[in-house]
């Protein structure tokens, strides 16, 4: 490895070799892939702190709890000092990384809230688990809102919606699409079910914005952001996927071409990916591997964490450049299946079996290629790890206090911000409906309305004020991209 220093991220050593990721082919994406307890985590330590030091923001989702060490610089013992030595970091220096932890209950980080538009019916189907024809039903639902101007902001605007286009199915039913009850009755189930784990805690404002998740500090280095998930994993695992793929989709869509760079502009990584590809169907997968195939031109990096390489599309695995292949074993023919795959997705180096090393490796050893600076895969390695220059292992509870505290984002979002949106709208109508006289129909039962015609007479003056509110919006369909949530070009 003969790069400059600042052009690399440094992995590990080979037979004294040292090992790294060139940064200029970072955003070729990765895999960093083992089973549980042979150091993925570590590695993912060692990466993203290595992007932060030069300059590149990451995102990483913290599920286990124990990532929040990489805000504290590390204790060198004896052992990790070994460990230096032998990657050649005879002088590594115990040093901290930048930190904004993110939260969507607000208790470990800042609260991570998106509004039912920006999340946008693609992915909120996915969340919702909801079949096709459900799906369906939750386009209508979104297309009636976006074409009258009514924000979608939380659960309460969404329900409203439901309560709202059930009512008027017979005149919505022949412009947009006929809406069964059943189908209704079904989204507002799984509404009911996703309140229930705390999924009211996601939407709402102030939603985040795409920037705070690309900032430096003042020396220069990569903000990580660390999005706590134990509890939305645990809870809501469709949650948790449909976060990270809503930022995938906002950085696509918002993000301008930066062509053949030095260096990414940021970096994310996708840990448990299997869970963005299970049960999902074959037409969000595929708008997942076009994002992930043009994203790239974006200066965005992609990294999937898994347990194997089974766990990810074959037509996404072959976009991953660099690979960080943990130890797998190989107890069943499922596993043994993963052993091979895994052996067989590297570029073969004659001195390595690659499928026997895999079963063998040691906690911090991985079998590693990258791509070189024309951009093809180097033939495979046995690295061991370099060690982290940071802590291993969870801040205290007051440790991670104090950080929020002193974070450049303590106080933006912690108040519930709640205005006038589609809740807000219905219910004034409603009360105005009540108030007014019913006039009975002369001679003849009365006419049913045109197709329309029911939805355009609900918009008086707080209709007309929510659509100054929506800015750019007002007047024209809202844009939405390939994942369903607003275009960054509206």
């Amino acid at each position: 490895m003969n790069e400059s220093h600042a052009s690399v991220l440094l992995l590990g050593a080979a037979q004294s070799e040292k090992v790294g990721l060139r940064l200029r082919m970072a955003n070729r994406h990765g895999l960093v892939a083992g089973a549980t307890g042979t150091g993925k985590t570590i590695t993912l330590q060692v990466m993203a702190q290595g992007f932060s030091e030069l300059g590149v923001p990451v995102l990483v989702p913290d599920i286990k709890g124990d990532f929040s060490g990489i805000a504290k610089p590390g204790v060198m013992s004896p052992g990790l000092e070994r460990r230096a030595a032998a990657v050649g970091l005879s002088d590594l220096v115990p040093a901290a990384a930048p930190v904004v932890f993110w939260d969507v209950h607000g208790q470990q980080g800042h609260p991570l809230r998106l509004t039912m538009a920006q999340m946008g019916p693609v992915l909120l189907a996915r969340l919702l688990n909801l079949n096709d024809t459900q799906s369906g039903v939750l386009q209508i639902v979104f297309r009636v809102a976006d074409d009258n101007g009514w924000l979608l902001l939380d659960l309460k605007d969404l329900q409203a919606m439901l309560a709202h286009v059930n009512e008027l199915r017979t005149e919505i039913g022949p412009r947009y699409g006929n809406l069964s009850p059943a189908s209704i009755g079904a989204i507002q189930r799984a509404l009911l079910t996703l309140e229930a784990q705390g999924g009211a805690d996601l939407f709402g404002e102030p939603a985040v914005m795409l920037d705070d998740f690309l900032q430096t500090d003042e020396q220069g280095r990569g903000v990580v952001n660390i999005l706590h998930a134990e509890r939305l994993y645990r809870d809501s695992p469709l949650a948790y996927s449909s976060i990270l793929l809503w930022l995938l989709s906002e950085l696509f869509e918002q993000l301008p071409e930066q062509g053949d760079a030095d260096k990414p502009k940021f970096v994310m990584f996708f840990d448990e990916a299997h869970l963005l590809f299970k049960d999902v169907p074959k037409a969000l997968v595929d708008r997942i591997e076009q994002v992930v195939r043009l994203i790239r031109s974006k200066g965005v990096g992609v990294y999937f964490v898994t347990q194997s390489p089974l766990d990810i599309p074959e037509v996404v695995l072959g976009q991953l450049g660099n690979r960080v292949q943990h130890a797998l074993r190989a107890f069943t023919p499922r596993d043994q299946r993963a052993v091979r795959a895994a052996a067989q997705t590297f570029r073969a180096n004659p001195g390595l079996d690659c499928e026997t090393v895999i079963a063998e490796l040691g906690v911090g050893e991985a079998l590693v290629s990258v791509l070189d600076d024309k951009g093809v895969p180097t033939p495979v390695e046995r690295v061991l790890v370099r060690p982290p220059a940071s802590q291993m292992g969870p801040l205290t509870a007051q440790e991670r206090r104090e950080l929020l505290a002193a974070s450049p984002l303590a106080g933006v979002y912690d108040q519930v911000l709640d205005r006038e949106s589609a809740y807000e709208i219905l219910r004034a109508q409603a009360e105005q409906s009540l108030r007014q006289p019913a006039t009975p129909p002369a001679g003849r039962a009365r006419k049913t309305a045109e197709p329309g015609a029911a939805l355009g007479g609900m918009l008086g003056s707080m209709g007309r004020a929510a659509m100054r509110s929506i800015g750019t919006q007002l007047g024209r369909q809202i844009a939405r991209g390939l994942l369903g949530s607003l275009s960054g070009k509206r």
